[in-house]
């Protein structure tokens, strides 16, 4: 049965007993408000090591004002019986003071990719995921962290992070996993009412429009961001954050599609902010 720790003491005793039997330790940070996409990463975890551990944590210093801290869906008592359900052995569910103690004042940040994409209108937002990362990295010291590429950017990130800090934990990124519309799944889709789930779809419908345009040989990178705002702003309440046409590994924008190339968009519907992103 999954083992619920709310302090870092109990974790490192958790992790130093797997250890002293020689087994390795597969890591899952999340938010909690479990979905198929978390379920997904604990399963991989699961397979490639002989332990895994899961926080739940919702950080909130890479919330800024106005955003949705105090409105994200919390449920530990489901996302606890779903984690069970795929044999993870610890969560790790700390409070706020217990990662953030009086005193508090160390942060980790990065001067170049966080400046992209997402960082562009959530200032502040990836210092916030670097630095509870870190702290989760030196508490649980798995030997693999498993993210999804739904959060493609925040996986480069953190991947930089690890290799800039010596952080002896291997990054990975598994794919996105999908309802079966289409749309990603997030613990935000649950901001959207009925009508705004069905609107949601556009994200993926413009996804896939800009993979047969390319495959199709179209390689002008405005042109396909420019099909894809155009199918977007059909749907009647979307707000286009950004779309961009971005090298898969710097994030710099590029004018044509040639390579490895990450088209990513973020858009809001109603109260929820959306992001999605495609590899061509």
């Amino acid at each position: 049965m999954t083992r619920l720790v709310e302090t870092a003491v109990e974790v490192r005793e958790f992790v130093a007993a797997c250890r002293k039997r020689g087994g390795s330790i597969g890591f899952v940070p999340t938010m909690g408000a479990f979905h198929e996409g978390h379920l997904s990463l604990m399963r991989q975890a699961a397979r490639q090591n002989d332990a895994v551990v899961v926080s739940i944590f919702v950080n909130p210093i890479q919330f800024a004002a106005g955003e949705d801290y105090d409105r994200y869906p919390r449920r530990l008592e489901k996302d606890t019986r779903m984690a069970d359900s795929e044999g993870v052995d610890l969560i790790f569910f700390p409070s706020v003071a217990e990662m953030y103690p009086k005193g508090f004042d160390s942060y980790v940040d990065q001067t170049d990719l966080p400046s992209k994409l997402c960082g562009s209108f959530r200032p502040g937002h990836f210092r916030g995921v670097m630095t509870i990362v870190t702290k989760l990295f030196n508490i649980v010291k798995p030997d693999t962290a498993y993210f999804g590429q739904k959060d493609y950017q925040q996986y480069l990130i953190l991947r930089r992070t690890a290799v800039d800090l010596n952080l002896d934990v291997d990054v990975r990124v598994l794919p996105t996993v999908r309802e079966e519309d289409g749309l990603a799944m997030s613990s935000r889709n649950f901001y959207l009412g009925p009508k705004q789930r069905k609107d949601a779809t556009c994200l993926h419908e413009a996804l896939e429009c800009a993979a047969k345009l390319v495959d199709g040989g179209e390689n002008s990178a405005a042109r396909v961001a420019a099909e894809m705002r155009r199918l977007i702003r059909k749907v009647k309440g979307t707000r286009v954050e950004y779309i961009e046409i971005v090298n898969s590994e710097t994030l710099e924008p590029v004018k044509e599609v040639k390579g490895r190339t990450l088209i990513a968009l973020a858009v809001r519907i109603g109260k929820a902010r959306l992001i999605d992103n495609l590899i061509v």
